[in-house]
């Protein structure tokens, strides 16, 4: 199994940043594209930034400009800086990547629990 624990959450004011970091975990024979989520109540989750293995990335228009994502490939780690936050980017962000098991016959997805981030004076 595949582990994503994520962290760095929590209570910004507006124009401030925060960095969220997401750790992988397990019996892991590799890791393909790893990305941030978010869901605000209410709506439906949306990616907010995604990366390869090998470095492309993929931003939402909502957040380009503002975010970066990144990743430690040596770390089973994947980033994601978020500069200029505003209240509609509050929302519980979850991590994702598609990875594949030890010995196990096929990748698939696996998800992080979540961790909130408010914007708010």
């Amino acid at each position: 199994q595949v582990q994503l624990v994520e962290s760095g959450g929590g209570l910004v004011q507006p124009g401030g940043s925060l960095r969220l970091s997401c750790a992988a975990s397990g019996s892991i024979s590799r890791i393909g594209a790893m990305g941030w989520y978010r869901q605000a109540p209410g709506k439906q989750r949306e990616l907010v930034a995604a990366i390869t293995s090998g470095g492309y990335t993929n931003y939402a228009d909502s957040v380009k400009g503002r975010f970066t994502i990144s990743r430690d490939n040596a770390k089973k780690t994947v980033y994601l800086q978020m500069n200029n936050l505003k209240p509609e980017d509050t929302a519980d962000y979850y991590c994702n990547a598609y990875a594949w098991t030890i010995g196990g016959p096929s990748g698939a997805d696996y998800w992080g629990e979540g961790t909130l981030v408010t914007v708010s004076s």
